[in-house]
């Protein structure tokens, strides 16, 4: 194991165009697996909510989730790249990292695929809290990487303003 985390590292250094790359793909395709549960909602329920009067046009949400999830490939690769250096910190960084995503996730899953507004309200509160979480473990390891994140943490503030308001009107 530690013979591959050796190579992992060392692919990093040596090529880091390439692997920074790799991370930005790797996040952007789990980040887009969210979209299977919002699009199977939107046409058919979520056309059918009350819109808060702040709500962007659908056709915001692509660009803006594009730019994030590039955002937050790349914090990703910074902390990784650290990884010989500070191994607990990137260790305990990528997991808080791991745990958050599947938050992320899980707020397309209730909302669009479940369709529930409030328990999504709860999903999206948590998702903030782990984005935090993850800001402060990645400021850790590399304070550009916890930098990277603070359009993605402001985007989820607005987004937990819609959810809410979706929720009141609704």
């Amino acid at each position: 194991m530690d013979r591959f985390r050796s190579r992992l590292a060392g692919f990093g250094r040596e090529r880091p165009a390439l692997s920074l790359l790799l991370a930005v793909v790797l996040v952007e395709l789990v980040g887009a697996s969210g979209s299977l549960f919002t699009v199977q909602g939107l046409d058919l329920w979520y056309e059918t909510l009350e819109r808060p009067a702040l709500a962007p046009p659908n056709w915001v949400f692509g660009p803006v989730w594009t730019t994030l999830f590039a955002l937050i490939g790349g914090a990703v690769w910074l902390v990784w790249r650290q990884a010989e250096a500070a191994p607990r910190r990137v260790r305990v960084a990528l997991v808080v990292f791991v745990v958050h995503f599947a938050a992320n996730l899980a707020w397309s899953l209730v909302f669009f695929g479940l369709q529930e507004i409030a328990a999504g309200l709860a999903v999206i509160l948590v998702l903030w809290l782990l984005i935090v979480a993850t800001m402060w473990a990645f400021d850790r390891v590399d304070r550009r990487a916890a930098l990277l994140l603070v359009p993605y943490l402001l985007w989820v503030s607005f987004a937990t303003y819609l959810n809410y308001q979706f929720w009141v009107l609704n």
